[in-house]
């Protein structure tokens, strides 16, 4: 898939799943897989040796990836789905924008 319609930085409710109607920021996207980490949603417990970083190790609470699918995009406070529209500028370059199909607007991105 070229392009995704879920980037770092977007905020997003999961819509499926243990964490279903909690809502995040998106941490990291892994297109290969189709999984997002997002902020505060599917937390696991971890236990942890001691290390360097960690000198007493101990049990640790963390984000775990959860599939693309059950995320969706959240626009103007409200969930959307995204589609995308092709544009050509002066130069004769395709730029590619993300659109709320729920409104049409073009999607501003979020850093």
């Amino acid at each position: 898939m070229s392009t995704c319609k879920i980037k770092k930085g977007d905020t997003v409710k999961v819509i499926a799943g243990k964490s279903k109607d909690k809502e995040g920021k998106v941490v990291s996207v892994d297109h290969k897989n189709g999984k997002v980490v997002v902020e505060g949603v599917n937390m696991v417990t971890k236990h942890q040796k001691p290390s360097m970083q960690n000198q007493n190790g101990g049990i640790v609470q963390q984000e775990a990836p959860i599939d693309i699918s059950n995320v969706m995009l959240m626009y103007n406070g409200k969930p959307t789905r995204v589609g995308f529209k092709v544009e050509k500028d002066a130069n004769n370059k395709r730029k590619v924008i993300r659109i709320a199909k729920a409104t049409g607007e073009e999607i501003k991105e979020s850093k």
